[in-house]
């Protein structure tokens, strides 16, 4: 199985699937639709801790290495969803230097940080875990998503152990004042000035993305990880076409058509 932390040192795009549903059969369907990694979201999302350990079982069984978004940049929520076999955590909403130190802090076993140990899944079949393998294995991606956060990000990006900055371009909106989603010249402006931070300090850029040619363009930008939609998301797009598609195009009804003679 190819680990997070050896697509983070590939070079090229790192093509991310995630899911909201709570649902172990979900996740494995998405980690067998050939993404790079997949996110199981416990922020937005409708999953739960008990959920969450399941759907990363789900996900290993496919060999798709794990992110968990977790609710709140706090400690316990980081480490919990380490020690249950994400690979990687997103973070979201980190305004400041001090908020990204946390967040690695928390990600990071000592001397690098303060991750308490007890790899409860975390180490199974990964021969000669140790602190320091697993602070090497782990990828932390902080959330800048707010105009505070853009305007700081060479200050959080400076900050060790960042490995990605993944952009909220919704939160952004609301931040700005507009509504997402956001198709505004100081929305764009904001998010490459994420982009252009990132390569300053070689951290991975990454956006989430509404559709394909969103991806598509912030790709051109910069953007390395990508992800479009989400479970939910696909599913809902994909009956309501089947649906549109099968009512715009119904023949008409025996009773219509003996009432027409045919």
């Amino acid at each position: 199985m190819t680990t997070l932390r050896e697509i983070w040192e590939r070079d090229g795009i790192k093509l991310g699937g995630w899911c909201t549903t709570p649902s172990s059969f979900s996740a494995e369907v998405m980690g067998r639709a050939g993404f790079d990694w997949v996110c199981v979201d416990t922020q937005h999302g409708l999953i739960g801790y008990d959920q969450m350990a399941v759907m990363l079982q789900a996900l290993a069984i496919t060999g798709t290495p794990a992110f968990v978004r977790v609710r709140w940049n706090e400690p316990g929520e980081i480490m919990k969803a380490l020690d249950a076999g994400a690979q990687g955590v997103i973070v979201p909403m980190i305004n400041s230097a001090e908020e990204a130190r946390q967040a690695v802090g928390a990600s990071r076993y000592p001397p690098e940080g303060y991750r308490s140990w007890g790899p409860i899944r975390a180490a199974l079949d990964v021969p000669g875990y140790t602190p320091a393998s697993a602070n090497r294995r782990t990828v932390v991606a902080i959330m800048i998503e707010t105009p505070e956060g853009v305007a700081r990000a060479d200050q959080i990006l400076a900050v060790p152990g960042i490995d990605a900055v993944y952009v909220g371009p919704a939160d952004l909106a609301v931040g700005l004042g507009l509504t997402p989603p956001a198709d505004d010249p100081e929305h764009a402006r904001s998010v490459e000035a994420v982009a252009a931070a990132c390569r300053r300090h070689g951290v991975v850029a990454g956006i989430h993305c509404g559709s394909v040619e969103e991806a598509r363009h912030w790709r051109e930008r910069g953007f390395q990880m990508l992800n479009v939609g989400s479970d939910a998301v696909l599913l809902r797009g994909a009956a309501r076409s089947v649906v549109q598609a099968l009512k715009e195009e119904a023949p008409a009804r025996p009773a219509e058509a003996a009432a027409e003679g045919v």
